[in-house]
């Protein structure tokens, strides 16, 4: 059966248990549903939103709530009851409570914080107080830590204890009477070990740690090069403070590309999904960088203003105008596009600067040799079919183009490659580097060296 007759029969059966409004068979329905299914339930059901979230039992709504969108989110807590939300709330993973917080209003977040629970409001507070985009707004108390002179049979009685409320217990943390970390190990160690066997035998002392104060950018990339479902965050002390989980890195990376592809088209990054941004915040989000790109495009006019004798002397020139800025524009975007991804990844750091530029220097002669050769030989063919286009002096206006192109090409691959480096050199965000930004530099400065090499090849001849 095709997913998309399940959705449609499920959104069907929904339907007909909403009409009976009969509480308890909606109930029954939706608890024989996955949690993906009743998520999207409530996207598709804004009207009975709250509804569907409040027929649920606590932890089954927690676990619907943190895999909705942030609009379908808001929207739900807007719907619910003040003891619902208060229940929903409580039920939710720190981790997940403070990311659905951290996106609302202070006044909202002021109010919504009194629902919960001492305990959680002080967790809350806490990871609420570390710094935007930290690794400690990600971290969850929700772990299970050991004493390193415990045996495994008190590790195990321990996890059967606690277990439940933890995140995972794929992995134990072990600390010492301080609380300071000491090293995590697999909880199949624990399992397959002789049960006095003490905690302190089997540490190795192989562990990654995440500082709290950590940029969750970094932390993906550590989670991306060790292969773990979770990683231990400890302050600067050494003090273990919570964990972090892969599904949270993942909803980070996620973010992280979607704000990064925001910026590479030219805008700055949504903080809603783009169907429920009013229309004017998505204007003021868009409109800064086309004025600046405007503004870098109007000094092509200057350029072009510069070489006018050159275009009334010889206005054969004007007709390649757009060939040769478009061709410059789109080896930049290439570049840029292809440096700032691998830079995301992790494949480029600073340090590979000098790699790059000679990569783009040899990319860059290569493609602009095979642009040249081609406009040279659409320059020379065609003036033998139509002389009077490009005058007697068709070769060498055909040599102009051709190394224009290369010119302008080895120029595109050069910018489009050292800017995304240049501006994470100076702390920015490499992504700012946009191909329109880079498109806009190439148009400017591929005049200058169009009219340039036309001036050497064409003086004394056109000019």
């Amino acid at each position: 059966m095709p997913p998309e007759f399940d959705t449609l029969e499920i959104q069907e059966q929904f339907e007909e248990v909403i009409q009976k409004d009969d509480k308890l068979g909606i109930q029954d329905f939706l608890n024989s549903l996955n949690i993906s299914d009743v998520a999207e339930l409530v996207h598709d059901n804004e009207d009975h939103a709250g509804q569907i979230i409040a027929s649920l039992a606590p932890h089954r709504a927690a676990s619907t709530f943190k895999i909705l969108d942030v609009s379908d989110q808001k929207h739900v807590i807007h719907c619910l009851p003040p003891l619902k939300t208060a229940e929903l709330l409580n039920e939710l993973p720190a981790d997940d409570r403070t990311s659905f917080l951290e996106e609302l209003h202070t006044e909202v977040v002021r109010e919504l914080i009194k629902l919960l629970d001492p305990e959680e409001r002080k967790i809350t507070l806490a990871l609420l107080g570390y710094p935007e985009d930290s690794v400690g707004r990600l971290m969850t108390p929700d772990y299970i830590a050991v004493r390193e002179d415990w045996t495994v049979q008190e590790v195990l009685d321990h996890i059967r204890k606690f277990g439940k409320e933890s995140e995972t217990i794929d992995v134990i943390y072990v600390v010492n009477e301080d609380g300071k970390f000491v090293d995590d190990v697999r909880i199949r160690e624990f399992l397959i070990s002789p049960p006095e066997k003490p905690v302190n035998e089997m540490v190795d002392g192989r562990f990654i740690t995440l500082n709290v104060h950590d940029d969750q950018e970094s932390a993906n990339q550590v989670f991306k090069v060790n292969n773990r479902v979770a990683l231990p965050v400890v302050d600067d002390n050494n003090v273990l403070l919570g964990i972090v989980t892969i599904d949270d890195i993942l909803w980070v990376a996620n973010e992280e590309f979607s704000e990064d592809m925001q910026k590479m088209g030219g805008t700055e990054a949504l903080d809603e999904p783009y169907l429920d941004m009013p229309i004017f915040r998505l204007f003021k989000k868009r409109i800064v960088w086309l004025i600046a790109l405007f503004i870098g495009e109007m000094l092509t006019a200057t350029a072009m203003s510069h070489y006018q004798n050159e275009i009334q002397k010889a206005v054969v020139l004007a007709l390649f105008i757009p060939l040769i800025i478009s061709s410059g524009g789109n080896s930049g975007s290439q570049a840029s596009t292809l440096i700032i991804q691998a830079m995301a990844v992790g494949e480029i750091t600073l340090a590979d600067w000098w790699r790059v530029m000679r990569r783009e220097i040899m990319s860059g002669l290569l493609l602009g040799s095979v642009l040249g050769i081609v406009g040279f030989l659409r320059v020379v063919l065609w003036a033998q079919f139509f002389p009077a286009i490009y005058g007697e002096h068709y070769f060498l206006v055909a040599l102009a183009v051709g190394f224009s192109l290369i010119g302008v090409v080895l120029w595109g691959a050069l910018s489009g490659s050292m800017l995304p480096i240049f501006l994470k050199k100076l702390g920015a965000d490499p992504a700012v580097s946009s191909a329109p930004f880079v498109a806009t530099l190439v148009d400017v400065t591929g005049l200058i060296i169009y009219f340039s090499v036309a001036v050497l090849f064409l003086r004394g001849h056109l000019l």
